[in-house]
């Protein structure tokens, strides 16, 4: 098939690492992420390009993809992985919390797949993969915030797939259950479930997505739910 190019917003950490990780190997890999120790630790390790991005600033989003294609002309799937973890009651949540939760997990996956598609509308085809969570498809007492602003890309997801007019451009979405990545250790938060999937798992099945071709048909708007024994 030959060399892609892949971005993968949130490479730095979890899941998103895991994806690029399996990706680099054959492919040109490009790793989104906001702490710049972190993206030079991980580029060194992989071999990539990275590209330090807030994904809840418009203008750190667009310059992240100009600079991917300005070196490489072609994005051919991006992985839509960043996200900041919110958990505990309403009540208990700092305002300043909140307020990060919802720009990255809502603004932020706004920003990545506006110019995600933008690109690939461009070109003509192109696969964007976003990463939710199993939560979404059933209501979890202690998450509200953060089951909230994953289901707002969830819908985001479902509306843009069916907008696209052509399976070429492949919109999808992927809800893992659990996973034991430092998602809630950035926040000060522990992980509490006993019952997980690991993300070298998940990230298998988030590559195969990315990989599928213009023509492979029927696929754009899947929704794939990886049932890990929780629910």
């Amino acid at each position: 098939m030959g060399a892609k190019t892949f971005l993968v917003a949130g490479g730095t950490s979890g899941l998103g690492l895991a994806v690029a990780r399996l990706l680099v190997a054959e492919h040109r890999v490009a790793v989104l992420g906001d702490v710049p120790d972190e993206v030079a630790a991980v580029t060194d390790e992989l071999g990539c390009v990275g590209v330090v991005c807030d994904v809840s600033s418009w203008q750190q989003v667009r310059d992240a993809f100009a600079e991917v294609v300005d070196r490489y002309a072609t994005i051919d799937g991006v992985a839509a992985c960043a996200s900041v973890w919110a958990g505990g009651d309403l009540a208990d949540l700092s305002p300043q919390h909140i307020r990060r939760a919802v720009e990255v997990n809502a603004l932020g996956t706004t920003y990545l797949l506006k110019e995600a598609l933008h690109h690939l509308r461009r070109q003509g085809y192109g696969n964007v993969v976003y990463v939710g969570a199993m939560a979404v498809t059933r209501a979890r007492p202690g998450i509200p915030v953060y089951r909230a602003t994953k289901s707002y890309g969830s819908s985001l997801v479902e509306s843009l797939a069916e907008a696209q007019h052509s399976n070429r451009i492949k919109v999808m979405q992927l809800h893992p259950g659990p996973m034991p990545t430092r998602l809630q250790e950035r926040v000060g938060d522990e992980f509490l479930d006993e019952i997980y999937a690991g993300a070298e798992q998940v990230a298998v099945e988030v590559v195969r997505l990315l990989q599928l071709a213009p023509d492979d048909l029927y696929v754009s708007g899947a929704r794939v739910l990886r049932a890990d024994g929780r629910w």
